[in-house]
């Protein structure tokens, strides 16, 4: 049985001029998690990453951990986040001035919920557009890991909630996804791993939002 596991990337830094970039926090919280899959005999055939500095920088951080040293991570764009700043700022109802972590996670789940409707028009990505991709990343992801492989994937909250989604409820309606997105997508762990396993049926989802290698100040969510 092949085995895709899914990794959130390590904390990034949230208010600073440049988010795409790995807090102190999440570059350990990259390295616990490869020490972590090391420890317990992870070999993979495969580590990818979407085009984000976050993620391929968490994949550096969880190659190093584990020891994976002859192991190059891969590129493949399909795992990028969607553009959250903009569906944000497409929303038609934005405060004045700049909220703080709990007023943004607000705006941004009142944001999501009109992103995926589907019924509004003006975004980067539209939300089937989304999905699309995410679907495609992890029928690749799931090809290479196939009978008996290992691919680490690691990329961001979104894709990952979306990728559960469809697994978990793989007769779901379009609407049906979108609300198991937006509760998966609101809960992942930085660093934490969601496996998919690979059998004759094809992929199915196993385990989500694991986080054993996390205590104290390295468990996060934003």
């Amino acid at each position: 049985m092949g085995v895709v596991l899914l990794v959130r990337h390590g904390q990034a830094s949230f208010g600073a001029d440049d988010y795409d970039v790995l807090s102190e926090t999440g570059w350990a919280q990259g390295r616990l998690l490869g020490t972590w899959l090391g420890e317990r005999g992870v070999a993979p055939s495969a580590i990818v990453h979407g085009d984000l500095r976050r993620q391929r920088d968490t994949a550096v951080a969880i190659a190093e951990g584990a020891g994976w040293s002859s192991l190059d991570p891969g590129l493949d764009q399909g795992w990028d986040e969607f553009d959250h700043l903009g569906m944000v700022a497409a929303y038609p109802d934005l405060p004045d001035g700049e909220p703080d972590r709990r007023e943004f996670q607000d705006l941004f789940e009142k944001a999501a919920a009109r992103w995926t409707s589907g019924e509004h028009d003006g975004y980067p990505e539209s939300y089937a557009d989304f999905v699309a991709r995410v679907r495609a990343a992890l029928d690749r992801a799931t090809g290479t890991a196939g009978p008996g492989g290992t691919v680490v994937v690691v990329s961001s909250g979104g894709p990952i909630a979306v990728a559960c989604a469809e697994l978990l409820d793989p007769g779901a309606d379009a609407p049906g996804v979108a609300r198991l997105w937006q509760r998966f997508n609101t809960m992942i762990v930085n660093s934490s791993v969601s496996r998919v396993v690979v059998g004759s049926t094809g992929p199915r989802l196993l385990t989500f939002n694991e986080h054993p290698h996390l205590e104290g100040d390295h468990l996060t969510y934003r």
